[in-house]
This record gives structure tokens, C-alpha cells and sequence, in this order.
């Protein structure tokens, strides 16, 4: 009787699950729009033409269905950034890795659930450098709405999305760039939700504005959309209590300045208590790479308006006090204090390791290949344990791992750098069995289950800089963090095993390591990738071909019948 109980109780549990679930389903139509910018006129791909595009709204448990057409001249993919594609590798999005690009006058409908998530996450293009401004908030909200936030409901919810502006068409200057064999070039402006700010010529209109009423409290839901450059936020005379990172509750962090790098995303509460004014909120880029290196960057600043209901509209906003660009303490500061919230129920850091990975990030140089007819003598390009990721032109790695095709992929990408150096000292530079790396298309393969532990260590070969490694479909446990040379016997008496941050994007330190940990619960082809987009397009980038489980429930089913096709 007591057994009968029980399983009754299971199966009305999961009728009530069911029925507070929805299908949640949109139109994603990317396409060409025309936008004025900075005194010029650009032509843009933007999805419904909007820039931003549209908010996916959900709550946790929902299906949602996108019908992705392609009306720009460009292939086009979209990627639900931090979403488990439980069983659904085929709508993860990322180009030639899950799926061939939706080519120009074609559909493709992307399905996924949300499962076991909450918080701010968002959409992108994955395809080229396409998501300088085809991108989108993606929020979740608990099953129970707002009394399931576990920080005081707040009195209204508010998007940021930061992001980066090119006069020029992007495309054409990555396509400049991969001819030449050098990087994408500096943005022009930063944006605040699309809009620059007073502070660019012939922005005065073209400035974000949030009206506020004293006492209130607003939940503030950053994304950094940037193509390649990590930022400080501030809102002049207020703080922050930061609540969630990368859809991952938080214990609440104070803080005047938010550090976010591309990938990431910040919820983080606002109590408008300052004296009923105008202030500025604004964005500038933290350059993590050394200052001498004279390299250039975007050094401006975008800026929007927070405007308490009862001050005069006419009165002149304050500045908040930004930090300086290379300001590499504070920016740790930020990433190292924040810890996790730990909920009954929520999941805990894994504390046995299946498979133990070193794997150096950074920059190097190999030979041009045929392609790039402006490129002399060498290329500049990226690599993980000097493997320089090559994306395959005929066929996705899923589909080569599901259909059995050989020659698409190897799975041999190493777990250690084919040698151990001083990786943190820029005088190795001059060494050329490190500085150059060679082209490939290896991937990692593991067995459904098992947890991998990642010590991501940063090189000085060419150059030095924080680089923001992001997973797909997996969340992971960020157990420690340092500068210099990881070293085991040292950092693990550093290991947080109680309560550490779980996030998808990681900024690794500057000069520096970072240690992550996660299970790999979930078949299918999953990139790994530094989260600026001209260091993806240099090689900085692997996959994990994770195998089927033992049962139906753990097998990744067939592709879907409109599945693109190369």
C-alpha cells in the first residue's frame, strides 16, 4: 500500500510538472536592416529587425521552438548560450560543429526544454562574426515565478545588454583579416541594449534610458554580448548586490563595479537610494593583456541613463569613476569572490575525477594556408595544448560522430601540451618550437558520465591576456583560480569544493589558471571555445564527443527532417 502511495504521488507530481510547463514558440527572421551609427549608415543582419533582438521570455520546464529563417546574405546558425541541450545536440547551433549554417532563403527549427535552469542566459549567431548584432537575452524564470528567487523580489526586471559597433561591415573585416593572417580589428563603440550613448558623435538620441523611483529595488540582467572585449559596468552613486552568474545562483556579492567578459551574463540587484538626480551607466573595456604591449584597442566609453521619476530631465547626469582599462586586480577581485548558493536539491562539485586535463590557451603563429593569398610567411592563430582547431567544411562533427564518417574529425586531442615551459613568461617568445602551433580538427572523446577536471593555463608566447573559455551544454564548477604557473601541490589546498561559482564562460587570470570541474551527462559534440570571437576564428577551440549512456534516455536520437544540409 505504501508503494502504491508513493508511485501515486510520483505520477501527480509529474502531472503538475507537466501541466505548469508551456511550448514556447517564435519566428527568429534574420535579415538585413539598415542602422545610423556614429554620424554613418550601416547595413546590419538583425533578427526581426531589432538590435537587440527579441527576448526569449520562458520559465523553467518549458519546450521552446525557434523557426530560424534566413533572409540575409550570409549562413547564418543560432546557439542558445548555456542551455543543457539534453538530447538535443542538434539545435545546440554552433556552425560545423552541431550543424551545417542555415544558408541564405532557408528554415531550420531549433527545439530544446529548459531543464534544471534558472536565471539570465541568451542567444546568439555562431556562425562568423554575425552575433556583433544578431544576439538576444534568453531569460528563465522559476516554475513558481518569483517566489522561487531565493534574493528579495524586486520591483522590475531589466535586460543590459552590452556590446560592441563597427562603422564597417564586420564580415567584410574578418574575411580582411583572415587574408591577411592577422585579427579582427578594434570595435568602434560599445553599446548599451543597441545604443551608444552621449558620449560618441551623433548619439545624443541614441542613448539607453532606465527610469527609476526612489526605495525600489531593480534586478538588473547583464549580458556581455561583445565580440572580444571583457568589460567594467558602473552606475554612478549606486551599488550592486550580484545574485546569479551565467544562470547559477550566487551568494549575494557586493560591489560598485560588475566585471563581465564576452559569454557571461550578471543578475544583479539595484536599489535606486541615491538622491533623485540623473546618472550615467557605463561601459568600458578591460584590456587584460600587459599595457606596454601598444596594441589597440577600443578606448571608449558607452553610456546610458538612469533617470530617478521626481529629477528634472534637463539636469546633467553624473559620471561614475571607471576603473582603468588595464585594471587586472580588480577584475580578479570581482571573479574570484564570487561563490555559489547552495539550495537543496541543487547539484554539488563532483569529488571524484574520472579524467585529468592541462590545457594551455593562448596565442602562437602557424603557416599560411592556401587560402589566405595576402598572408606572407606566417599566420597569426590560437591553440589549446598547441592544437589549432580547424572547422570542418563538409560535414558537422555530429554528424560525422552519428553517422560513423570517417575522416571529418580526429579524437585525439591531447590532455597535456606536448611540453611543459615557464607559460607565463613572455620571454619564451622567441623559442619557435613553442610559438608555432599547426592546423587540425581533434577532439576529446569521453564516456557518458564521467567528470573531467580542466586546469586551463594561460601563455605568454604571443602575448598575454585573460581569455573567457566557454563549454557548450554543460555547466561547470570553477574550483580555483590563480596567477602564474598552476601548480598542483600548491593550488589544491586552494580547491573550493563546498560552494564554489558554477558558471559556463570563465575568464581565465591574466598570466594566470583556472581549475574546472564537470560531468559530461549529455551525448553528443560539444565546442569548447575562448569566448572572443577572432580568437575562436584563430583556432583557440576543441570539442568533446561524448558517448551515448546505456539507455534510451541517455542515446542522442536522429537529427530532425529539416536538419541543414552542407
Amino acid at each position: 500500500m505504501a508503494r502504491l502511495v508513493f508511485i501515486l504521488g510520483i505520477a501527480l507530481a509529474l502531472v503538475a510538472s507537466m501541466a505548469d510547463a508551456a511550448v514556447v514558440e517564435r519566428t527568429f527572421r534574420v535579415g538585413n536592416l539598415t542602422v545610423s551609427r556614429l554620424c554613418e549608415s550601416t547595413v546590419i543582419n538583425a533578427v526581426n529587425g531589432r538590435l537587440p533582438g527579441p527576448t526569449l521570455d520562458v520559465r523553467e520546464g518549458d519546450t521552446v521552438v525557434v523557426h530560424v529563417i534566413n533572409d540575409s546574405p550570409y549562413n547564418i546558425t543560432i546557439h542558445w548560450h548555456g542551455i543543457f541541450e539534453i538530447l538535443t545536440a542538434w539545435a545546440d547551433g554552433p556552425n560545423m560543429i552541431t550543424q551545417c549554417p542555415i544558408q541564405p532563403g532557408h528554415s531550420y527549427t531549433q527545439k530544446f526544454t529548459i531543464t534544471g535552469q534558472e536565471g539570465t542566459l541568451w542567444w546568439h549567431a555562431h556562425a562568423s562574426v554575425i552575433r556583433a548584432t544578431v544576439y538576444g537575452a534568453l531569460i528563465i524564470r522559476p516554475r513558481q515565478g518569483t517566489k522561487g528567487y531565493p534574493f528579495p523580489k524586486p520591483d522590475k526586471e531589466v535586460p543590459i545588454l552590452l556590446g560592441e559597433w563597427w562603422n564597417a561591415n564586420v564580415v567584410d573585416l574578418a574575411n580582411e583579416a583572415f587574408l591577411n593572417g592577422t585579427s579582427l580589428s578594434a570595435s568602434d563603440a560599445f553599446t548599451i541594449n543597441g545604443k551608444t550613448g552621449d558620449q560618441y558623435p551623433c548619439s545624443k538620441e541614441d542613448t539607453y534610458k532606465l527610469e527609476v523611483e526612489k526605495g525600489k529595488t531593480y534586478l538588473l540582467r547583464i549580458i556581455n554580448a561583445a565580440l572580444d572585449n571583457q568589460l567594467f559596468f558602473k552606475i554612478a552613486g549606486h551599488r550592486f548586490t550580484v545574485v546569479a552568474v551565467d544562470a547559477s545562483y550566487t551568494k549575494p556579492y557586493e560591489t560598485d563595479v560588475i566585471v563581465i567578459a564576452p559569454g557571461q551574463t550578471v543578475d544583479a540587484l539595484m536599489v535606486a537610494d541615491a538622491t533623485p538626480a540623473r546618472y550615467y551607466m557605463a561601459a568600458l573595456a578591460y584590456v587584460s593583456r600587459d599595457n606596454s604591449s601598444n596594441l589597440p584597442f577600443d578606448n571608449t566609453t558607452t553610456t546610458g541613463i538612469v533617470r530617478y521619476k521626481s529629477a528634472s530631465p534637463s539636469s546633467q547626469p553624473v559620471m561614475p569613476t571607471m576603473p582603468s582599462f588595464f585594471d587586472n586586480d580588480l577584475a580578479f577581485r570581482f571573479y574570484s569572490s564570487l561563490t555559489g548558493l547552495c539550495r537543496p536539491g541543487d547539484g554539488t562539485v563532483p569529488l571524484h575525477v574520472d579524467e585529468h586535463m592541462f590545457v594551455t590557451v593562448g596565442l602562437n603563429f602557424a603557416a599560411c594556408l592556401p587560402s589566405q593569398v595576402n598572408c606572407i610567411t606566417q599566420s597569426l592563430a590560437a591553440s589549446m595544448n598547441n592544437a589549432s582547431f580547424m572547422f570542418p567544411t563538409t560535414m558537422s562533427l555530429l554528424e560525422a560522430d552519428y553517422k560513423g564518417v570517417e575522416g571529418v574529425y580526429t579524437d585525439d586531442f591531447p590532455d597535456y601540451p606536448p611540453v611543459f615551459f615557464d607559460f607565463t613568461n613572455a620571454s619564451v617568445n622567441s623559442d619557435t618550437a613553442l610559438t608555432f602551433t599547426t592546423k587540425s580538427t581533434k577532439v576529446k572523446k569521453v564516456k557518458y558520465n564521467t567528470t573531467v577536471e580542466m586546469v586551463l593555463q594561460n601563455t605568454a608566447i604571443v602575448g598575454i591576456e585573460s581569455h573567457p573559455m566557454h563549454i557548450h551544454s554543460f555547466n561547470f564548477f570553477v574550483v580555483a583560480q590563480g596567477f602564474g604557473n598552476y601548480d598542483r601541490a600548491t593550488a589544491e589546498k586552494s580547491y573550493n569544493l563546498v560552494d564554489p561559482q558554477e558558471r559556463n564562460t570563465v575568464a581565465v587570470p591574466t598570466g594566470g589558471w583556472a581549475v574546472i570541474r564537470f560531468t559530461a551527462n549529455n551525448p553528443g559534440m560539444w565546442i569548447m571555445h575562448c569566448h572572443f570571437d577572432s580568437h575562436l576564428l584563430l583556432g583557440l577551440a576543441t570539442a568533446f564527443e561524448v558517448e551515448n549512456g546505456p539507455t534510451p534516455e541517455s542515446t542522442l536520437p536522429p537529427p530532425p527532417p529539416d536538419y541543414p544540409a552542407c
